[in-house]
């Protein structure tokens, strides 16, 4: 229970990773604002799932590409569990393409969601942080082992993670003033409904498979599990730092 008593907002957690950690943050004891774009009915279970371990949780939809509801969503999160404390900016899509047929319509949207949104919504929270005289507080973004890696047909996406490590690091530093800290987790390959189709691929899972170290997919626990570090005070004295959570996938990379 390491984080009881503490307040947390996930953006994009009625499923996926967003759930996961949704879930892991309310083991640890935390109080947990759900956060979900076009699906209710995931968000509420989610919710309601997190009631069922005796926390307090509340599912609130909002669309992260649009700023005046990021706003409303953290001031809603806020005034339900009376204050936050934690921000894991989770939501994220991505547009497959060939860069020569990207559509501006795809571009922006990926771009408002993955960037867009986290910069407003750690605005958003760092103001509240500060209003309320409340020094210290987390923000955690889950990026992707793509803001350093090239992946192609994926390229508003990449512009997206490698902005956001660069806003990640930026903001560590106008934040540490506030006692904010900000760090990145970077997911490899994880079994999310995001990939499946990768999933019912076997040739496809085992061409990436094999170049993974540890030999497998990554599973949604386990990044759930480093947000909870993150989240804690073991990782008080750590910011402006990207934890990647890939198997090993990045260095094998990076060697080949």
């Amino acid at each position: 229970m390491k984080l009881q008593g503490r307040r947390v907002l996930v953006t994009g957690s009625s499923q996926g990773i967003g759930r996961e950690v949704a879930l892991r943050l309310a083991q640890e004891g935390a109080d947990v604002i759900v956060n979900y774009r076009s699906h209710p009915e995931e968000g509420e279970s989610a919710s309601a799932e997190i009631r069922a371990l005796g926390r307090r949780s509340v599912a609130v939809g909002a669309d992260l590409a649009n700023v005046a509801e990021v706003r409303t969503l953290v001031e809603r999160a806020a005034q339900e569990l009376g204050g936050l404390d934690i921000l894991v900016n989770n939501a994220g899509i991505e547009v497959h393409d060939a860069f020569l047929d990207v559509r501006e319509e795809d571009y922006d949207r990926v771009l408002a969601v993955n960037l867009k949104g986290v910069f407003f919504a750690t605005q958003s929270f760092a103001r509240l942080r500060r209003n309320a005289g409340q020094p210290g507080g987390r923000v955690i973004n889950i990026s992707s082992v793509h803001e350093d890696l090239p992946f192609p047909n994926f390229t508003p996406y990449c512009a997206s993670k490698g902005g956001l490590k660069m806003l990640m690091r930026n903001l560590s530093i106008e934040l540490a003033p506030l006692g904010i800290t900000v760090n990145n987790i970077a997911p490899g390959a994880i079994e999310t409904p995001i990939n499946a189709k990768l999933l019912h691929d076997p040739a496809k899972l085992s061409a990436l498979v094999a170049n993974i170290p540890l030999a497998r997919l990554g599973k949604t626990q386990d990044v759930a599990g480093a947000v909870a570090f993150l989240a804690s005070e073991d990782a008080a004295y750590v910011t402006g730092a990207t934890l990647v959570v890939d198997g090993g996938l990045t260095w094998n990379y990076s060697e080949q």
